[in-house]
């Protein structure tokens, strides 16, 4: 399973990372790689909990993530 992580920048100065696949999955961070690293955190947790519940099967602990490209450039 690859999850692609959607990056913006909130008018703070703060960043904040979506996982598109999976609903919810959105975290905050002080830096890019925060948000990026928080998010990341949070889809595992989530498809571990997927799995638990026999909403998703084993294999999507086989997870990658991607970084959109798009969203590598500074606002």
């Amino acid at each position: 399973m690859v999850v692609s992580i959607e990056l913006d920048r909130e008018e703070d100065g703060r960043w904040i990372a979506d996982a598109l696949e999976l609903p919810g999955v959105m975290c905050y961070g002080h830096t890019r790689e925060e948000a990026i690293s928080n998010a990341e955190r949070l889809a595992i947790t989530v498809i571990e909990d997927r799995i638990a519940h026999r909403e998703m099967p084993r294999s999507a602990l086989g997870i990658s993530f991607a970084v959109l490209d798009e969203q590598l450039a500074f606002h």
